[in-house]
């Protein structure tokens, strides 16, 4: 059997799909590290020793994220915007055709429209500042003192969420710090912080497509502070895509196995 691997070069961490042409087999993530090559080789070493396979089972390898182009390990690379498409025909639940993927990231985050067959009708990006990405969320829980992990949770116990007015994330972190020091709650802070990020996000989408299906990916994805303030602003219900850190590189790992095909047949 033959193997398709897609990576992901975020600005944090890089992310690899281990796919085998109908599904998904393995996954892995790890800091980025100041060598993407050396990175992107242990963790290829990795996924082979793990699931027991050889390096020559590995038909073709393609990158995707911001260090596509110098990931040396690749056969080719592809768009960031591409391969998020691409990864939804596998990561959206079953029988769900999404029209709209929110993807949050790292440093920045992604709208893309999509038509019924996945096709990419639009995109919009939020590159220019880290407010409305996870960036923003790390700043909070290192002022309030608890874990990337622990916020989603604990904002879901708010009573009355702060108002986060800030739409710039330095001043966003003043804001935050000023509450702290006025004694609110973090958990009403919290919140109120998930709020501002889904209200900014929300404004990136265009009114005539906010009746759409939306599909939520990236590793903010996996907050669910974040995916109840979608809900709660749009005042419907939002969907998570399966292993929605890796969306991207599952795309990517989709897209190898086409080209794999395409050069076999060639053969």
């Amino acid at each position: 059997m033959k193997y398709f691997v897609g990576f992901d070069g975020g600005s944090t961490y890089l992310k690899a799909a281990l796919f085998d042409g109908n599904q998904v087999v393995d996954t892995l993530v790890c800091s980025t590290g100041i060598d993407n090559n050396r990175t992107s080789e242990e963790m290829l070493r990795q996924l082979c020793e793990k699931n027991k396979i050889m390096r020559g089972d590995i038909a073709y390898i393609m990158a995707t994220g911001y260090s596509r182009k110098i990931l040396e390990i690749a056969d080719d690379d592809i768009s960031e915007i591409t391969a998020h498409a691409y990864g939804v025909r596998i990561t959206a639940p079953k029988e769900y055709r999404p029209g709209i993927v929110v993807d949050i990231g790292g440093q920045d985050s992604k709208i893309i429209y999509l038509d019924s067959h996945y096709n990419i009708r639009n995109f919009t990006m939020n590159d220019k500042c880290a407010a409305g990405t996870g960036k923003f969320l790390e700043i909070a829980a290192q002022i309030l003192e608890t874990t990337i992990d622990e916020i989603g949770p604990l904002s879901l116990e708010s009573r009355e969420p702060c108002d986060i007015n800030s739409t710039c994330v330095v001043f966003a972190q003043s804001e935050v710090i000023s509450l702290v020091a006025r004694k609110f709650d973090r958990r009403d802070i919290l919140y109120g912080m998930h709020l501002s990020m889904a209200k900014r996000m929300i404004k990136m989408i265009k009114s005539s497509e906010k009746g759409g299906d939306i599909l939520m990916t990236g590793g903010g994805a996996k907050n669910i502070g974040i995916c109840r303030a979608f809900e709660e602003e749009l005042m419907r219900e939002i969907y998570v895509a399966d292993y929605p850190q890796f969306n991207g590189a599952i795309g990517a790992a989709l897209i190898a196995s086409e080209r794999g095909r395409e050069q076999a047949w060639k053969v």
